[in-house]
């Protein structure tokens, strides 16, 4: 990344709080379903909880991490949920004791070979790993425009790396696990217009442009995106890109 990804997400985590879709309970729950046993989730990247609550309702304890002390301090109190400020690559968990590893929409920010060995490490036997995440938000196709010429032309060059990953829905990522497929679903809400220009705000090469000096980005598009959007709440769509399996 440009900078540590703890300074760029304590700015970004009142939107993320805000603004980020919330992760479908059925899609926790079919990863939780391929687990053996359900008495501790660890939960690295987790922001400000979007997937955590479904977690919770799977296992009987959770450990939720992310580097971001913003981000944690804005997730929502949970019973059976420990939250942590802290990095993928370490965690305070004993040896062999993880049932699932579960990551929303942050792998792609990973140093991922020391983030597989510390998986490796906390790992129960048959630990299953999850990671995913979900691309641009689909809606209709004059909207889906606007939203891509933000995406490609007004935050050309901003984007971090990482970014690239979500544009193969994680199929180019690094997976040392002993993988096969799941069927999962796409992240779904429905929003008005305010709603949509709040999400996109919350993109980390919306933070870039800033910094930069640059202005805002998103209100580059506003106007545009309103018009097209028109005074509704419409259906939105997030493909989502899932890589499972198990640890050895």
């Amino acid at each position: 990344m440009s900078e540590s990804i703890d300074r760029r997400f304590n700015r970004l985590a009142e939107g993320y709080a805000r603004f980020r879709p919330t992760c479908p309970a059925e899609l926790v729950d079919r990863v939780a379903d391929e687990c053996s046993s359900h008495r501790l989730a660890w939960e690295p990247g987790c922001g400000s909880g979007q997937a955590t609550p479904h977690l919770a309702a799977r296992f009987d304890d959770v450990l939720a991490t992310d580097p971001a002390a913003s981000a944690v301090a804005s997730a929502i109190p949970i019973r059976g949920v420990r939250y942590e400020v802290g990095r993928s690559e370490s965690c305070s968990l004993e040896r062999g004791v993880v049932n699932c590893v579960a990551v929303s929409q942050a792998a792609h920010w990973f140093d991922m070979n020391a983030f597989a060995a510390e998986v490796h490490r906390v790992a129960a036997p048959s630990c299953v790993v999850a990671l995913w995440c979900y691309d641009r938000p689909r809606t209709s196709p004059t909207v889906d425009a606007v939203v891509d010429h933000l995406y490609f032309d007004v935050l050309a060059g901003c984007w971090d790396a990482g970014r690239a990953h979500i544009d193969t829905r994680y199929a180019d990522l690094v997976f040392p696990f002993n993988e096969r497929s799941i069927n999962v679903p796409n992240y779904e809400m429905s929003w008005t217009a305010d709603q949509m220009i709040g999400y996109l705000s919350t993109w980390s090469a919306v933070d870039t442009f800033a910094q930069r000096g640059r202005g805002d980005a998103v209100e580059c598009v506003a106007s545009d995106l309103r018009k097209a959007w028109e005074d509704v709440e419409r259906r939105v769509q997030w493909p989502v890109g899932m890589r499972f399996g198990t640890v050895s």
